[in-house]
């Protein structure tokens, strides 16, 4: 049915450019309702500049003002009207370039925000789009012309948060929209998030627990951009990678070529003509940053079957030190393999000197082991045969530094159930190694 023009309210977003880079001049708002204050709040980075000013049957013009929800009873808000929303832009006379502006969206938004900037006309494209997990249903597998992408701005960027499918459909699209499309933890769903962590969410928000549990991952995408905005020092980084298993393998840790960028509002401008696919690990809360390191193990299992056991590392760096980071190697350990996974730190513990290596095992499995060493009668080697650690190489992704660690023993280099090894920097050349303790 039609709706009367006296029964709706209109809110207008004037968009106020102080300061145009084109000019260096601030450009007067129109003379509408009140006058422009500060806003005076800790939840806000930088002063805004921005009026949100709400027109109805007994106002022109009442400004309604950011973090102070009374203003919206002064300005005579009805919510139970039809709300129509009308941004303003800018016209030419003002000479503001459109490559200076910077469109967030978040879920559907990030879609509308590909639409309004596909629809300016011309050979100048706005400068950027970032989408924050981008819609999925009715989006997924849609022509580049019915959803957000990099056509739609000189520079596009996409942080998929929650792809995780549920009867064939995905709150967020999993598809790449943008130039950088980075997928934090794979993409599908964010640590602190599982529905184990409801009691959490109750103490947090109360009665409102389930609904946040429900739009934890999606609403990630956001936190995570503002974390690069608090965070400035401690940037994300994420790596070209093919899926999620190869990155936590720790095979995608490669800055060359393009191939890592910063996540969030810092991001690398690099228009490309393919989209590229990048992969990283956060923590559960801000900060999110985690510092990602590649540990290439070379194995010699001295048994005839695959060794299933749990590992632990300790880790000692120049500025801090962490203990018993828990390793398991899939299938178990075969005769003569290496193995490459991925070791994620919450904290910087700077230039790694040190590794302890630390088969875990319980007393009973360890008096076990040592029984049937010594019933068994192997054919060849030695009497109590274990595992033997050659070297352990170390690639560190946020300094892209390359370390090769060998045992301080060199005398006995097998690894026993509950026996503790320590690693120390050293350097391999040819089949001799020669060790420098730093």
């Amino acid at each position: 049915m039609d709706i009367s023009p006296q029964c709706f309210s209109i809110l207008l977003v004037l968009c106020i450019f102080i300061q145009s880079s084109a000019h260096g001049q601030s450009l007067k708002p129109e003379p509408f309702g009140r006058r422009a204050q500060a806003v005076e709040t800790n939840k806000t980075l930088h002063e805004t500049k921005t009026r949100f000013l709400l027109f109805g049957e007994t106002n022109q013009g009442c400004q309604i003002r950011i973090h102070h929800l009374d203003t919206l009873q002064e300005c005579g808000f009805n919510s139970s009207l039809p709300l129509v929303m009308i941004i303003h832009g800018w016209s030419e006379s003002v000479q503001f370039s459109r490559s200076h502006v910077h469109l967030i969206g978040y879920s559907l938004g990030a879609h509308v925000s590909g639409f309004a900037g596909s629809s300016i006309g011309g050979t100048r494209k706005i400068g950027r789009i970032t989408g924050l997990d981008a819609a999925g249903p009715l989006f997924e597998g849609s022509s580049p012309s019915n959803r957000l992408s990099p056509d739609d701005a000189n520079f596009v960027d996409a942080i998929h948060t929650f792809t995780r499918e549920h009867m064939g459909l995905s709150v967020g699209i999993k598809q790449p929209i943008g130039h950088y499309d980075f997928y934090p933890n794979g993409g599908s769903f964010q640590p602190g998030c599982h529905f184990l962590e409801l009691y959490r969410h109750i103490a947090k928000h109360g009665l409102n627990a389930i609904t946040q549990t429900i739009k934890c991952s999606h609403e990630r995408s956001v936190h995570l951009f503002i974390d690069s905005l608090l965070h400035a020092g401690t940037q994300s980084v994420a790596y070209l990678c093919s899926d999620m298993d190869s990155f936590s393998q720790g095979l995608c840790l490669s800055c060359k070529k393009g191939r890592c960028n910063t996540l969030g509002y810092h991001v690398r401008q690099e228009p490309r003509s393919k989209s590229k696919r990048l992969f990283l690990v956060t923590r559960a809360q801000s900060p999110f940053k985690v510092y990602h390191y590649q540990f290439k193990i070379q194995f010699i299992n001295q048994t005839e079957t695959p060794i299933q056991t749990t590992f632990t590392v300790s880790l000692l760096g120049t500025k801090e030190k962490m203990q018993k980071i828990p390793i398991t190697l899939g299938k178990g350990i075969a005769r003569n393999k290496t193995y490459s996974f991925l070791i994620t730190l919450d904290v910087d513990i700077g230039e790694l000197i040190m590794i302890k290596f630390k088969w875990e095992s319980s007393a009973v499995w360890a008096n076990v082991w040592n029984t049937v060493q010594t019933i068994i009668p192997w054919s060849t080697g030695p009497r109590h045969p274990g595992l033997v650690l050659k070297t352990i190489r170390v690639k560190a992704g946020e300094t892209q530094q390359r370390t090769t660690f060998c045992s301080e023993n060199t005398d006995d280099l097998q690894l026993r159930p509950t026996q503790e090894k320590i690693f120390v920097k050293c350097e391999i050349k040819s089949k001799t190694s020669k060790r420098k303790i730093r």
